[in-house]
């Protein structure tokens, strides 16, 4: 079986819902600015999502309840980015003994407090792969799931195909904008040429999520994903 069918099988069978491969040529100078020349030296990555479970999803607006905030923390984050960290680092050594480079990016971590980013950003190698577009909130919005989904990725230097970047699908949606209790979403379309923070302001949201970690329980918000139109299920 060649590579390229072997990896998307591989990270189903670990529990991946979603897999992709974006091709980082046109971001080349953006990771760079973000994570150093040893992460912009991939030409390309390997995407993969775990879609987030509904039930626990739709709690959100009751976050405030402290077995709630658990229970989310526990099953949509946690637990999630084990699982996501256990599929990169089997890809990682499928294509090092394959003859290829292998790099994997952990599905959270924190490089730069002050601007409160990682070395790579999983959205922008799984909206490069073609599985979501780059909404206001500044999550990636999938066509099925909307942005109740969390991202590993693996930076590879394996000739593998790779999708093609899909635009943004907010329209005139303000729905994460009126739902974000610190306001720091500033409801402005996705421009690739702009800095994110000209429409999110990270180090305002980890302030908030900071504020509520000081109460004891751990610090959950999530209310730009709970009210996402394309990831609610009509009922």
């Amino acid at each position: 079986m060649e590579l390229w069918e072997n990896l998307p099988r591989l990270a189903r069978r670990l529990g991946g819902d979603i897999y992709g491969v974006a091709d980082l040529s046109s971001a080349t100078e953006e990771i760079r600015r973000q994570g150093g020349d040893e992460v912009a030296g991939y030409p390309k990555a390997i995407s993969v999502g775990v879609v987030l479970l509904d039930p626990l999803v739709d709690l959100l607006p009751r976050r405030d309840e402290r077995a709630v905030a658990v229970r989310y923390h526990t099953h949509a984050y946690r637990t999630v980015n084990l699982r996501l960290d256990a599929i990169a680092s089997r890809l990682g050594s499928e294509l090092q003994k394959q003859g290829y480079r292998a790099f994997p990016i952990p599905a959270s971590e924190r490089a730069d407090d002050e601007r409160a980013c990682a070395i790579f950003s999983h959205k922008l190698a799984a909206n490069l792969a073609g599985m979501g577009g780059i909404g206001k909130s500044c999550l990636l919005i999938t066509p099925g799931h909307g942005p109740r989904v969390r991202w590993a990725t693996v930076l590879t230097d394996a000739p593998l195909p790779a999708g093609e970047p899909m635009e943004q699908r907010c329209g005139s949606c303000h729905e994460c904008v009126d739902a974000c209790p610190p306001g720091v979403i500033a409801g402005r379309s996705f421009v690739e040429s702009e800095p994110r923070e000209a429409r999110y302001d990270a180090p305002g949201c980890q302030r908030y999520i900071g504020s509520m970690e000081q109460g004891g329980r751990p610090g959950v918000c999530g209310m730009c994903l709970y009210v996402c139109p394309h990831g609610r299920k009509k009922e």
